[in-house]
């Protein structure tokens, strides 16, 4: 246990995040003190661009040119990193500052998956906290509900709405009846999407969340390796218009679940029945589910991103370490972490939704339900609408439950017919029950 009751801080990165950092800090310094029973500075901070306009002042002794210089000063407790990016100066940053026994906080997602099995070693063995609640959920504080209030519960399935973009695009392509492309131009005007927010949109920033949560949840290593990971690029209005005929809204999920004694971890869109707790969830907001015993299902909703809930879950794992606090970064040994083979995803089962834009004609029909009954693909529900031009037509296709091997198969040989004039869209179907 760490005695010492006097804290210096240095903060990397002072962007949106950062400069909401230290300017909570500072402005409520005196409550944390009181709070944790302890006396903190705000030593040094390492920025790219000093001389910005932030709205507030930084006493110019503070600043520190090479953020690597502050892992050998004597005078730095507690390094909070939010630079981001998996590489580069972040990875240097927090492997040199565990090393050198400084406590870490970070919100860097893409670090934490791609690094965390490497970092949590030096963490434990130099007996100093990496505490990353930011990572994942914003303001949500499911990594600490994982590693302390659930930890008498054998949890097998946690899966949710982990990426506020995604989540809010498709809110407004259903609000709004406008275009992928619109709402994503809205979405960039208003700040809830990147200028380049391809991380969001192809499910890798859902990636990294899922892993970090599966690991935690299931006692094992990050798997950082290749999973089933799709975005929400190939969605459109006409498929949020057709899921709503049939009772259903599309939301982009990861899963993560025990399946036969394996991990069964993926990231997809999903057609979601319409009266279930997570349809229910829009905008930017985000909701992970958590399943185990003897709990049962719990639910967490909040803001998903953005400078206030990711300021939150930051000063909350300062507050730990200002408390004395030495945690495992996983809440467990790691040299106890499981061993689980992954689950082949080849055999998953489920209902499809299917989008054929095909050529009007006749024969094409027969044609398609011939390929997915070869494939023992069964059709539940079908709607034929003829587009605009009328030589072209949405087929919209609900299959009985199939495997995800067969699906594939069949798709791939239906793509290669002359009268398919786009991309099939197919989305997996879950059956998401109430709580």
């Amino acid at each position: 246990m760490n005695s010492k009751k006097n804290y210096n801080i240095a903060i990397v990165g002072l962007g949106n995040i950062g400069s909401e950092v230290y300017k909570h800090l500072v402005k409520n310094k005196r409550t944390i003190e009181i709070n944790t029973n302890s006396s903190f500075q705000i030593k040094y901070i390492s920025a790219k661009r000093i001389n910005k306009k932030r709205g507030f002042t930084i006493p110019k002794k503070m600043w520190v040119k090479n953020p690597l210089s502050l892992v050998k000063k004597d005078d730095v407790d507690i390094i909070i990193e939010l630079i981001g990016g998996s590489d580069g100066v972040a990875k240097e940053l927090v492997f040199a500052a565990l090393k050198n026994n400084k406590h870490v906080v970070t919100a860097n997602k893409a670090l934490i998956f791609k690094h965390g099995n490497e970092l949590v070693k030096i963490a434990e063995n130099n007996s100093v906290n990496l505490l990353f609640e930011a990572s994942v959920g914003g303001g949500i504080p499911i990594i600490k509900s994982i590693k302390e209030s659930l930890v008498g519960n054998k949890l097998f399935h946690i899966y949710g709405i982990l990426n506020g973009t995604t989540n809010f695009i498709l809110t407004e392509i259903e609000k709004t009846k406008k275009s992928f492309k619109e709402n994503l131009l809205n979405a960039q005007k208003l700040g809830y999407a990147e200028t380049n927010p391809k991380l969001d949109l192809n499910g890798d920033d859902v990636k990294s969340k899922i892993s970090i949560l599966s690991a935690l949840c299931f006692k094992t290593k990050i798997i950082n390796k290749k999973f089933l990971t799709e975005g929400i690029e190939q969605i459109d209005l006409e498929d949020v218009e057709y899921a709503q005929k049939f009772n259903y809204k599309i939301k982009l999920l990861g899963i993560s679940e025990i399946t036969d004694n394996k991990i069964k971890q993926r990231v997809h869109a999903c057609l979601i029945p319409k009266d279930s707790d997570l349809a229910k969830i829009n905008g930017a907001n985000n909701a992970i589910m958590v399943e185990g015993n003897p709990i049962g299902k719990i639910v967490y909703q909040g803001l998903g991103a953005g400078k206030g809930p990711t300021t939150s879950s930051i000063v909350s794992d300062l507050n730990s370490i200002l408390k004395g606090n030495i945690t495992l970064p996983f809440g467990f040994n790691f040299a106890d972490a499981k061993e689980f083979k992954m689950f082949d995803f080849n055999n998953h089962i489920c209902k499809f939704y299917l989008r054929i834009v095909v050529k009007d004609k006749s024969g094409v029909l027969s044609k398609i339900t011939s390929v997915l009954s070869k494939y023992k693909i069964s059709i539940q529900s079908i709607l034929q609408q003829p587009l605009q031009n009328n030589k072209y037509a949405n087929l919209v296709i609900i299959t009985h439950n199939s495997k995800e091997k067969d699906m594939q198969s069949a798709l791939m040989k239906i793509s290669k017919e002359k009268f398919i004039s786009k991309k099939i869209t197919m989305i997996r179907i879950r059956n998401e029950k109430k709580l």
